[in-house]
């Protein structure tokens, strides 16, 4: 396509749009819901857009904070999260965990959800969730711009030391992506997606 027929911008100059594309493109992407304990005992759960899987052994999660957010704080001070997988019925109890509030306020609670005990780590995990990874953080980077100055943001990497999997979610021993109910952030303040058997299609690898 010629330049005449693309939306063209820098986004340090702004892009001009009623919303910013980027988080739009990049989409629908998993969600971090994040709980996690400091170190005078406050419970924190929170969900997080920018998350993701970076290594098969040992298995690594990670998670962007744009800013200095109680979940960070907490990873800083003990060194250890949960990630609880986010699904369609867990929808609205997940968007009742973003809503602002003070240090120490138990999101749990906020959004009626039970605490279950995790096995290795101390954060506790989100028992209505048919998944949880239990992490130790192996690295805090602050991200950097493409000058080598220091971002607000910065990315919380885990190693997954315990995995729960609910026994429904797991068909001849294949844990069943497509039936789990897996919600993702899509486009725009309030964009969702859910994983479902409609939206499969498979590709085998080339070789």
């Amino acid at each position: 396509m010629s330049e005449t027929e693309m939306h063209v911008y820098e986004p340090a100059l702004g892009h001009g749009l009623k919303h910013d594309p980027f988080n739009s493109i990049i989409g629908p992407r998993p969600i971090g819901w994040i709980s996690s304990k400091g170190a005078d005992g406050s419970i924190n759960l929170a969900p997080y857009s920018f998350f993701n899987g970076f290594n098969y052994t040992p298995p690594i999660i990670g998670f962007s904070s744009t800013s200095l957010k109680d979940t960070l704080r907490n990873c800083q001070e003990t060194g250890e999260f949960v990630w609880n997988l986010a699904t369609r019925d867990l929808a609205e109890a997940m968007n009742q965990t973003s809503a602002p509030a003070p240090y120490g306020r138990n999101e749990f609670e906020l959004a009626g959800l039970t605490q279950a005990p995790s096995r290795v780590v101390a954060p506790p995990r989100v028992a209505e969730s048919g998944v949880a990874f239990e992490c130790k953080v192996t690295q805090i980077v602050v991200l950097k711009n493409w000058q080598g100055g220091d971002t607000p943001a910065q990315m919380v990497f885990g190693e997954v030391v315990a995995v729960h999997i609910a026994q429904r979610l797991l068909k001849d021993g294949v844990f069943d992506t497509f039936g789990a109910g897996i919600i993702l952030r899509a486009g725009g303040p309030s964009g969702y997606a859910e994983i479902s058997p409609s939206s499969r299609f498979d590709i085998s690898r080339p070789g």
